[in-house]
């Protein structure tokens, strides 16, 4: 229901929205046994293209576009939930009906053309824009946090995004950095309980913050009062959270799983997932002041400007054009 109201707040003047309930887990099954009704055209009326922007695509009569945002269910299906793990044969579905596939990096792209066994041009790779992250205030981060100097992680505390190699890495650098203090903000997840473990095992553990969901303002300021970004991931196939810090001028520590290299470039410091004694080393280089530092925070507002949702928008208006 939220999502519906707020759909409609969003949409500019002259567009309609079509805000029937829909029942996700039910229509999921039908369609995941091949069965071709209920079509999207049953809730929004004739369209010209249905995008479907989060892996899952309804029959249509109109072109079918899927957004796959990564293919974690099939590299990585031990960090799944049973719900993902239905991706692939609801993609298959769609492709069956003749859907083409939208991804956010060429990494993806590439990934989903050799699982799926479909030609080239089924599959088109258009990178998302940046959110904008506004009015930052980092003396109000640093009041959140406790601390003036912090390595900030953000996103929802599940396996993929490795944040106990991350723990382990901090330990190993904070005693040599007695005023530096990790920062975990995000929602909880099923990596929660395994997260906290690592935690509560460190000797560093009193310097170790777990903030939970945080608000857009006070994201917004952590992100700005951040010393350096960490995102060690062991997959990924975008990544805004780095990106945004960039923008806000904080230099960025990551793995060089998935599309990372990709999408970030040389703009950020990047080590192997698995290796927290890299993963610590490049945190101490870019957590003090520098040339290595200046350089990255540099390169970093460089590779952000790239990422445009006018880009994004003008893209795929030219593959929604080639399907009518």
């Amino acid at each position: 229901m939220r999502g519906r109201n707020e759909l409609i707040r969003l949409l500019p003047k002259g567009v309609r929205a079509a805000t029937r309930p829909f029942p996700a887990q039910v229509v999921r099954e039908v369609w995941e046994r091949g069965l071709t009704r209920p079509r999207a055209e049953d809730w929004t009326g004739p369209v010209d293209i249905v995008h479907a922007t989060n892996f899952v695509a309804p029959p249509a009569r109109a072109p079918i576009v899927i957004t796959v945002h990564d293919v974690t269910f099939l590299r990585f299906p031990e960090l799944c939930t049973p719900d993902t793990l239905r991706y692939p044969t609801l993609i298959t579905r769609s492709l069956a009906r003749g859907a083409v596939i939208h991804t956010p990096s060429e990494f993806v792209a590439d990934e989903v053309r050799d699982h799926f066994g479909i030609d080239h041009d089924r599959v088109v790779a258009i990178a998302s824009g940046v959110p904008v992250v506004e009015g930052g205030d980092a003396d109000r981060g640093h009041a959140i946090v406790g601390a003036d100097r912090y390595i900030l992680a953000l996103g929802t505390i599940e396996p993929r995004k490795n944040l106990t190699t991350l723990v382990r890495a901090f330990s190993n650098l904070a005693t040599a950095d007695p005023s530096l203090h990790l920062v975990l903000a995000g929602p909880p997840g099923w990596d929660s309980d395994r997260v906290g473990d690592a935690v509560n095992a460190s000797a560093s553990q009193a310097r170790i913050h777990q903030l939970g969901f945080v608000a857009d303002r006070d994201r917004a300021d952590l992100l700005t009062g951040a010393t350096v970004f960490a995102y060690p991931s062991l997959y990924e196939g975008f990544g805004f959270p780095p990106l945004e810090a960039m923008q806000c001028g904080v230099p960025v520590v990551a793995s060089t799983a998935g599309s990372l290299p990709e999408i970030l470039g040389d703009a950020a410091s990047l080590v192997a997932p698995d290796d927290a004694d890299a993963l610590a080393e490049g945190l101490a280089r870019l957590s003090n002041p520098g040339a290595d530092r200046d350089q990255a925070i540099a390169r970093g507002r460089a590779q952000v400007s790239q990422f445009s949702w006018t880009d994004t928008v003008e893209k795929l208006m030219s593959v929604y054009r080639s399907l009518q």
